[in-house]
């Protein structure tokens, strides 16, 4: 490569801080937008985000750190997206730099409420943005054990593999392994059902339910998300390939998983407000749930845990009445 591509990392939170680290790895300089000026200034003085992943420093001169999305982007060739999909139109609503020309990768886990879009398709239909200047980072991986160093593996996937590899390249190191995939339709809703699935199993340890029906909601949820993709984006693929069964289990089963830890507050009786106001991170299961169930409501697929998790949050229903209901639909 003769000339350094510029990155920027567009969010302030635990994954944007992750994928921070990681490029910091093998470039010599990584733009950073971060709405907080209290966490710029933190990070400048202390070389640290103050509210996510504090136990990772960096060396502020390899920091383009702003709270200006516009300088980011103008900035930058390669703009990385890592805030959650609730506030990504309200932040590109602030844009008055062009995108054109830029090559566009999402590490957002979740649908675009204002839209109903995944976010390559949301940037397509709203920003023209060419699908071969869009990619797709997704796990499995929890930015928590990227913070320790822990080994860890990602998808990088793209329409144009050259832009998928050079992206696989920056973000690769002695603890990430990347792997490059043409399927960005199916790695990117892989991404956003796993979430549903994981506020499911989540609604279900809550319950009191056991390792047992654990493993057979999982094994029914990789069915089901085959069923959904293949309905929405035919093409050949493995479906038990890390970016998806690999991410759906590390989503549903790990500690680290927010939207697990949402489900399970759900499932022990906090209500969706109460459990939203305790935890201090966004839990993209509860937004996806309700594109997803009408999107199946469109598409006619047969989705028993989307559906089960849809009623439970948005339609208020006894998450013990739904269960009982759903554990006779698993096989």
């Amino acid at each position: 490569m003769k000339k350094e591509l510029k990155f920027a990392v567009i969010g302030g939170g635990s994954w944007a801080t992750a994928i921070v680290k990681m490029l910091t790895e093998n470039l010599h300089q990584v733009g950073w937008y971060m709405r907080s000026t209290y966490a710029i200034e933190h990070l400048k003085k202390q070389q640290h985000n103050p509210n996510y992943l504090s136990s990772v420093e960096f060396k502020i001169d390899q920091l383009r750190l702003t709270n200006d999305i516009n300088e980011s982007v103008a900035d930058a060739d390669y703009l990385i997206f890592a805030i959650p999909s609730a506030f990504l139109h309200s932040e590109l609503a602030k844009l008055t730099a062009s995108l054109e020309g830029k090559v566009i990768f999402s590490a957002i886990k979740g649908i675009v409420p204002e839209t109903g879009l995944i976010v390559g398709e949301h940037f397509h239909d709203v920003y023209d943005i060419p699908f071969n200047n869009i990619g797709v980072i997704t796990g499995p991986c929890h930015a928590e054990e990227v913070a320790l160093e822990r080994l860890s593996y990602l998808t990088i996937a793209s329409n144009d593999q050259d832009k998928a590899t050079l992206v696989a390249d920056c973000l690769s190191s002695e603890y990430i392994k990347c792997k490059v995939s043409d399927d960005i339709i199916g790695t990117e809703y892989a991404a956003v059902l796993k979430n549903i699935y994981a506020v499911a199993a989540g609604i279900a340890h809550g319950l009191g339910y056991g390792d047992n029906f654990q493993s057979v909601l999982m094994s029914n949820a990789i069915r089901e998300m085959k069923r959904f993709i293949k309905k929405i984006h035919k093409m050949k693929r493995n479906i038990n390939n890390s970016a998806y069964l690999g991410d759906l289990l590390v989503t549903g089963y790990s500690t680290f998983s927010r939207n697990r830890m949402f489900g399970n507050m759900i499932g022990k009786g906090y209500t969706v407000m109460s459990a939203q106001m305790e935890m201090n991170m966004v839990a993209e299961g509860y937004y996806a749930a309700k594109t997803a169930y009408e999107l199946d409501a469109t598409n006619s697929t047969r989705t028993p845990i989307i559906d089960a998790v849809h009623d439970i949050l948005y339609e208020n229903k006894n998450p013990k009445k739904v269960f009982r209901k759903l554990a006779d639909k698993l096989d």
